[in-house]
């Protein structure tokens, strides 16, 4: 089997992290391996299947002869994808930086592989909620067209990646221990008011936009209609950041076109790859986060019928940030491509 080589942008953060771990647990056919980050982190070592890596500092200049490129997110990759591309790579990029450019693909693999087909460089990785719910909704479109969507999230610090996983463990420490709970991270690092989490909701995730939704909340709106390539979607969400380590809940309500059963429904979901069915309630069978917190499937029960339209219905899912949210989503592209000779 061909191998490739490989560079991870972001390799020391929560999603960087996971991206070494699936690469690991799934075989990924890896020839070289480069692991690039900030400046800050440059020089850290890694020991990764039993080989020491340093980690180098990102510049235009470190894709030289890699083929894929795995970007974990944030501000650099703006800055250095094109570079990437550049240099001959295919980008797989975590951030929100391209995903609405018409000309880059957002890929979730199970719900739109044909668009991976389309690249010119770079594919977008979707927001971690929107693909958590387009895993749900893509079996059910495809017995009936959906209308509309009303989501609210419940979503784990592990969106705020790090700080946001270890700004949860201090302020459980504090509490126990009786002290002045410190609030650096959430709900957004960069504003200048900041929330504890332990112990409470927080109903923002990133930035306030003009038209008061915010710009967690967009995504799921704009990115939504991209992937399920339907325009006449209406979509409306609430995101809500919970004190929950990792591992976002999704509260959904779909009106459809035509009629679809409790039953259909269930059926259609559980045939659908990386999708599991729990759903008793009278058995207190539903997904949630403790048990949905480092598995690759996304979980889906409390199905039931929405009596207050004519064609609805309601369901719970539930998925781990940063597998399927992220990583595993990214590596899952890279695994498409090899697998259908797109990678030059």
């Amino acid at each position: 089997m061909r191998k490739y080589n490989v560079a991870i942008l972001g390799a020391t953060g929560a999603v960087g992290t996971e991206f070494l771990n699936l690469i690991e647990e799934r075989k990924f056919p890896f020839a070289n391996l480069k692991l690039l980050a900030s400046k800050r982190s440059a020089g850290k070592v890694i020991n990764f299947m039993g080989k020491d890596y340093t980690v180098e500092e990102t510049t235009d200049d470190s894709f030289k002869d890699v083929e894929i490129a795995l970007f974990a997110g944030g501000a650099a990759s703006k800055q250095f994808a094109p570079a990437a591309v550049k240099a001959g790579a295919v980008v797989i990029d975590n951030s929100s930086a391209f995903r609405m450019d018409p000309e880059v693909p957002l890929v979730v693999p199970e719900v739109n592989p044909q668009a991976i087909a389309r690249h010119k460089g770079i594919i977008a990785n979707p927001n971690c909620s929107t693909i958590i719910m387009v895993m749900a909704l893509k079996p059910l479109y495809d017995v009936s067209p959906i209308q509309r969507i009303v989501v609210s999230t419940y979503q784990a610090v592990s969106g705020a990646g790090k700080d946001g996983m270890q700004e949860l463990e201090d302020q459980m420490a504090e509490i126990a221990a009786g002290k002045e709970v410190v609030a650096n991270v959430l709900p957004v690092a960069k504003l200048p008011k900041h929330y504890q989490i332990a112990g409470n909701l927080i109903p923002q995730i990133d930035v306030c936009q003009d038209n008061l939704y915010t710009k967690e909340e967009m995504k799921m709106v704009n990115e939504t209609k991209k992937i399920m390539e339907d325009d006449n979607i209406r979509v409306t969400a609430t995101t809500v950041r919970v004190p929950v380590s990792r591992s976002h809940a999704e509260s959904v309500n779909v009106e459809f076109a035509d009629e679809v059963s409790v039953e259909k429904a269930r059926e259609v979901l559980a045939a659908f790859p990386g999708v599991i069915v729990k759903d008793n309630l009278a058995e207190q069978e539903y997904p949630m986060p403790l048990f949905t917190s480092g598995k690759n499937d996304v979980e889906v029960g409390r199905i039931r019928k929405d009596y207050s339209i004519e064609h609805g219905l309601n369901f719970w899912c539930c998925g781990d940030q940063i597998r399927k949210g992220a990583a595993l989503n990214a590596l899952q592209i890279a695994e498409y491509m090899i697998a259908h000779d797109m990678i030059k």
